[in-house]
Order: structure tokens, then sequence, then C-alpha cells
């Protein structure tokens, strides 16, 4: 069975794709930093009788990052990497007058130095895939300037950078960055507390993460909307 790493995978996006790669009979190695949040996850995808290790821990922990690819060398490889866990700098989000530049550096070590990180760990494994894959999740704010994104934007348009280089540098792999639009997730939550507008579920955004894997279109930036309406 294929293989997939998923950071941030106990909430949100994450475990949602989880869940979806599970129902198609993928192996994963999941991970996120509240062990009891992680472990509820595992156990609601035993239902699909795939293999779940679900590792507890911060991504910007090197050791934890080389556990991850060692569970997934365990199950058979990686050929799928999915970089979703995600730090904003500050919660809720300000200004960039008012941004605790040690909250830049969190946002920049999750969201860009531990994917990075992640990435090397695991090469070996994904060029030894049939068809390996990686998959950053990114967001409008790395593309448009809202005030009080600019941190966050800031670095996932970093991370935009890296997996655009990535691609070029490994044309053997698919490289993916998404755009997933709007969500309701803890993360949106912690962002603008005070917006209580309704948002799309998590979920709603998966039949697109999918289509790239079934489709495998090139190395790129995409958004999932326009993944959605096309299929």
């Amino acid at each position: 069975m294929p293989v997939a790493i998923i950071t941030g995978a106990s909430k949100g996006l994450g475990r949602a794709l989880a869940e979806a790669l599970a129902a198609r009979g993928w192996d994963l190695v999941l991970d996120a930093r509240s062990p009891e949040v992680l472990k509820e996850a595992a156990r609601g995808l035993e239902v699909y009788g795939t293999r779940v290790a679900a590792l507890p821990g911060d991504v910007t922990d090197s050791w934890h990052r080389t556990g991850l690819v060692t569970e997934a060398r365990r199950l058979g490889g990686v050929d799928l990497l999915v970089s979703n866990a995600s730090a904003l700098g500050a919660e809720p989000l300000v200004r960039l007058a008012a941004l605790p530049l040690e909250g830049l550096r969190r946002a920049l070590e999750v969201n860009v130095v531990a994917a990075l990180g992640l990435v090397r760990e695991a090469l070996p494994l994904l060029r030894a895939a049939p068809a390996g894959a990686v998959l950053t999740i990114s967001s409008d704010a790395a593309a448009e300037a809202y005030e009080t994104w600019g941190g966050y934007g800031a670095s996932k348009a970093a991370l935009d950078q890296l997996a655009a280089v990535l691609g070029a540098e490994e044309p053997g792999l698919r490289v993916w960055a998404v755009d997933p639009g709007d969500m309701a997730t803890d993360l949106y939550a912690a962002a603008v507390p005070d917006d209580e507008d309704p948002r799309p579920d998590p979920a709603s955004v998966v039949p697109g993460l999918l289509r790239l894997l079934d489709e495998r279109p090139a190395s790129g930036r995409y958004g999932a909307p326009a993944l959605l309406e096309a299929r």
C-alpha cells in the first residue's frame, strides 16, 4: 500500500485528508503536537483497516522528523509527504508593527524550515517511490497583502518558493503547493477570533487534493477552488 506522512494531522485539513487516504487504502504516519487529540484522530481511522502510526511531537524538532520518516520506512516508504503543520506567528494576528520577532521566527521555523527538514529526511524514499509527491499547504496570504497577515503570509510565500524550487530540482517527483482557500479551522479561529462568518469545512477541500494524486499534474502552485471546479 502507498504510505503518506501528514503533519498537522489531528484536526482540520490534515485530519480530513488522512481519512480520505485511509479510505483509499493508504498507510499513514501522522504528526501533531497534542498527543491526546492525535491519538483520537488515529483511533477514528481504525475502521478503514490500514496501518496508522501516530507520532506526537513538534516538527521543528529534528529528532521528531527523523522519527516520522523512520516510521514511514517501516511501513514501506514514502509516497506522499504533506506539510500541513502551520504556525501563525501571533494569536490573534497583529499588524507588522506589533508582530513579536520571536513569533515570526516560530512561523518561519514551523512553516518553512521544518518543512524543508522533513523533505530532506524523506527525499531518498520519495525518489524511490513509484510516484513520489510532496504537497505543501499554502495560503492566499502568501500572494495577497492582507492587514495583520504579514508574518504568516511571508512564511507561506517562502514555503511556496521552496516548493517551486524543489519541483525544478526534482523532476522525478511531483511537488504541489496548494492554496486551500477559506476554511473553518482552529488555526483561522485563533488568527481572527472575532470573525464569526461561516466558512467551508476542511473536508470540502479534500477532493481537490485527491485530484492531484489521481491526475498528477505538473509541479506547481494550485488553488483548491479551481481544482474543485474542474472536476
